[in-house]
């Protein structure tokens, strides 16, 4: 589990792909400070297991389905992605419960300078996805813990501060980019425990 508080921007190095899913290599350092085999560790929102450590850099399998519901298929050498070790037990939760498990890609509509550093995100969601986000409420873009600012249709739009454009892949996002999307688990559980009530006679 995750919080989505990027704690660092990786560079990809390397996106091989196979017949069946890719190996994906990234360069970065805090997060491999105690990274070994088998742990987990979210790039732009998707949880992947590391299967290769060596020096600043680490590699991890991705499957066909990863590539297709998420944008790990776009990524390229030299691309940036964020990255977060898992939440420990004891932890502080500064984002909210982040599974690593993406819902989908969304394509960015906008995004627009407010002055000061602070910036305007809108991204259109698909059409599967648009009942779990509600104004106010956290959503995982990029694996970056957002508050929903305002919802018109299927345009989400997010107010980023300047330490969250900086420190994150948002400032490589434009018009036209995809990114990650993951929502709230509560709202899918509530959901399911709604339309399985029984029918009142």
């Amino acid at each position: 589990m995750f919080t989505g508080i990027v704690e660092e921007l990786g560079e990809v190095v390397d996106l091989r792909k196979g017949e069946a899913g890719a190996r994906l290599t990234i360069r970065c350092s805090t997060v491999l400070a105690d990274a070994r085999v088998g742990d987990s560790i979210a790039v732009n929102g998707t949880c992947l297991t590391v299967v290769a450590i060596a020096d600043d850099q680490w590699s991890a399998d991705v499957s066909p389905e990863t590539l297709a519901r998420t944008n790990l298929g776009r990524i390229f050498p030299g691309a940036a992605v964020n990255l977060e070790r898992p939440l420990r037990l004891g932890g502080r939760l500064d984002g909210h419960f982040v599974l690593g498990h993406v819902d989908g890609v969304a394509e960015v509509v906008a995004l627009d300078g407010l002055g000061e550093e602070n910036w305007w995100l809108q991204i259109r969601v698909p059409a599967g996805l648009q009942s779990y986000i509600v104004s106010k409420a956290s959503v995982a873009v990029d694996g970056i813990s957002l508050t929903v600012a305002n919802v018109t249709d299927d345009i989400v739009s997010f107010a980023i501060i300047p330490r969250t454009y900086k420190h994150t892949t948002v400032h490589d996002r434009h018009a036209g980019s995809w990114v990650n999307l993951e929502v709230d688990i509560l709202a899918k559980h509530v959901e399911k425990l709604l339309t399985n009530l029984p029918k009142s006679k």
